[in-house]
């Protein structure tokens, strides 16, 4: 073993280790179908007695891939991007593969020939698309003219053949029956950026919520924003200056919650005593403004994770992956709380 200390461990090492071929070894390290159990098993503890790590140059030769994907993205919540990043990076490292961030404006008129750009530079072998990418129809029409594998996370339409997905309409739903059951009746939302499907989708479940409650929607009660603080500061000031507030506010996303509880407050008034507020992703955020942000927690880090898995999934084997809905649940934390008499 003091040699191997000195000289780099080679894929033969492993095989002799193993007891198998190097053919072998390299299906394992590629996550490739065909392999017991058994084997398996004696290639990884080869892999970990030995401390092997592959050149990912002879991957590429060995494999006729880069072993590099990326995720694009332009969404202003950088709670919400970390979050889902590293749950991409957590599938990508599992599977030896790397990483790259790409950021892109989602409305530029040369998105597309950008992406076709760096996907003809670096060799990509798939890409994971968040909102408000992952709905770019002249996008997706071009990766698939290329052949480039990708995946979706959150898109607008749940037919999405590769990707990950939340129940976003019965979530924001549950989340106006809980403001009702409070005795909440002018329950205002914030909505999010009209490009993002979650917004479509968050303000569906709040229309759907007021009316499971038996409560009249008010379009005066809703207001846009655009995901990011100042968003939800400047459009729950809007609320407030209505002739008759609401006494709740539901929005879109956690950032502008956290904006409107600032509003509220500079107002001289008391979350949850005078308005009560709540928001959804549960990203950090939500955890570390006072008081605590009741919002709909959903796995944004599983979701990067799952989406990622289902797209390296497609990439060893086209007829592979598909579409994986994963569960929400209602964080009830201090920020929401009785209709004020």
């Amino acid at each position: 073993m003091s040699g191997q200390n000195t000289m780099r461990v080679r894929i033969e090492d492993v095989a002799e280790a193993a007891g198998v071929s190097m053919k072998t070894v390299s299906r394992v390290l590629n996550n490739e179908p065909n392999v017991s159990a058994q084997t398996r098993s004696r290639v990884e503890a080869a892999v970990e007695k030995l401390n092997y790590r592959p050149l990912a140059s002879a991957r590429v030769l060995a494999g006729r891939r880069s072993y590099l994907v990326a995720m694009l993205y332009d969404n202003p919540s950088s709670n919400y991007l970390m979050e889902v990043e590293l749950g991409v990076l957590d599938a990508c490292q599992a599977q030896h593969y790397n990483l790259m961030l790409a950021p892109l404006v989602y409305d530029a008129k040369d998105i597309v020939s950008k992406v076709e750009s760096l996907i003809l530079q670096s060799q990509l072998d798939g890409v994971v698309l968040t909102p408000p990418i992952t709905d770019d129809a002249a996008l997706l029409r071009r990766l698939d003219e290329l052949d480039v594998p990708w995946a979706s996370i959150s898109p607008q339409e749940k037919n999405r053949r590769i990707g990950v997905v939340v129940d976003e309409q019965t979530a924001a739903s549950d989340m106006v029956e809980h403001l009702a059951a409070l005795g909440h009746r002018r329950i205002g939302h914030i909505k999010g950026h009209p490009a993002h499907g979650a917004s479509r989708w968050r303000l569906a479940g709040y229309r759907a919520g007021l009316k499971r409650a038996g409560i009249a929607y008010d379009p005066a009660l809703v207001v846009a924003g655009e995901f990011f603080y100042d968003s939800g500061f400047a459009a729950a000031n809007r609320l407030l200056d209505l002739a008759q507030p609401p006494t709740a506010i539901f929005a879109a996303n956690d950032d502008m919650a956290a904006g409107a509880i600032c509003a509220i407050c500079e107002r001289g008034l008391s979350v949850p005593r005078d308005i009560s507020v709540c928001g959804f992703d549960d990203t950090p955020i939500s955890r570390h403004i006072y008081p605590a942000l009741t919002t709909v927690h959903q796995p944004m880090r599983d979701m990067g994770r799952l989406g990622a898995g289902e797209l390296l999934k497609v990439i060893r084997d086209r007829g592979a992956g598909g579409i994986v809905e994963v569960p929400y649940a209602l964080k009830i934390r201090r920020s929401t709380g009785p209709a004020p008499a």
